[in-house]
């Protein structure tokens, strides 16, 4: 005989199951669910169920103009460029409704096969953790976007300083730099390249760059180097000496914070090693003393 906890979980459950199954009708007459189909799968993993998302976010007219929204466009605008904002706030919106409503549908039979209420809330924990970590997926592409882009920052302006000193202008000095290297920021240093070579002035090309690339130490570079150019091609060399120098001494320090939290993280695994060996040695001594 079924107890309460099993009417209303089974009954939560059926209304969890028909939930989904009227938004797979839903999104399959969906014509739109089609823009799905271009994404990669190895980011953006089971794809082919977006459209479930897309179609309760349609269903409920979501417009996209919360705080936390415009937060992940400005996100978007960085990794994709702003004209791609709109698609990628709702493939993200659409992936998170999308496989946190589809683990929720295994809550009810997983607590039928355990018998266990812990079963059903297990799931339902991991329903939430995949909608939380779907959603913050943006701020971490950004955050190795940025080491990435930090890791190369300090050779490129050593070769910029190098090249702007030896009477190379500038222009031609960033174009010889963002052929070197096939990284995040010389592929951002052509976009550059290719936005000066259709017109744009040097200004703006480089503070667009910055906008781009998002991280202070780079902002400040190309700020610096708009001030500049105001003033002429000496002054453009001697501010790229000056910051070739302040971007290496920082690095060195980024270097040397990494090592000391990296020997910190170390003393956990040891201190565990030698608990261990503790209690082999005292457990051992101490069920002795009474033989």
């Amino acid at each position: 005989m079924l107890s309460l906890l099993d009417i209303i979980v089974f009954t939560v459950g059926a209304a969890i199951l028909a939930l989904w199954l009227f938004l797979f009708v839903i999104g399959l007459g969906n014509r739109d669910r089609a823009i799905f189909d271009q994404l990669d799968e190895n980011e953006y993993p089971f794809k082919e169920l977006y459209f479930l998302g897309y179609a309760a976010m349609c269903l409920i007219r979501y417009e996209y103009k919360s705080q936390h929204d415009r937060k992940v466009r400005k996100e978007i605008a960085i990794l994709y460029g702003e004209r791609y904002a709109d698609y990628y706030i709702r493939v993200i919106y659409a992936q998170k409704v999308s496989l946190s409503l589809t683990l929720l549908t295994l809550a009810a039979p997983m607590y039928g096969f355990a018998n266990d209420i812990a079963a059903a809330l297990v799931v339902v924990m991991f329903a939430a953790v995949a909608y939380y970590y779907f959603g913050t997926l943006t701020t971490e592409k950004i955050i190795k976007r940025s080491e990435l882009l930090l890791s190369d920052f300090s050779e490129a302006v050593s070769k910029l300083a190098l090249l702007t000193n030896a009477g190379m202008n500038l222009r031609e000095a960033w174009r010889e730099v963002s052929k070197s290297g096939d990284t995040e920021l010389y592929q951002e240093m052509r976009i550059t390249v290719n936005q000066m070579d259709n017109g744009m002035r040097e200004p703006d090309a480089f503070y667009e760059f910055g906008i781009r690339c998002v991280i202070p130490e780079i902002k400040k570079l190309t700020s610096t180097i708009a001030q500049a150019l105001v003033r002429g091609p000496k002054e453009v060399a001697d501010t790229l000496q000056a910051q070739s120098k302040e971007v290496w001494a920082t690095k060195k320090q980024t270097v040397r914070r990494k090592g000391e939290t990296a020997a910190s993280k170390l003393l956990i695994p040891m201190m565990l090693m030698l608990i261990g060996i503790l209690v082999m040695v005292v457990i051992p001594i101490f069920a002795n003393i009474g033989v």
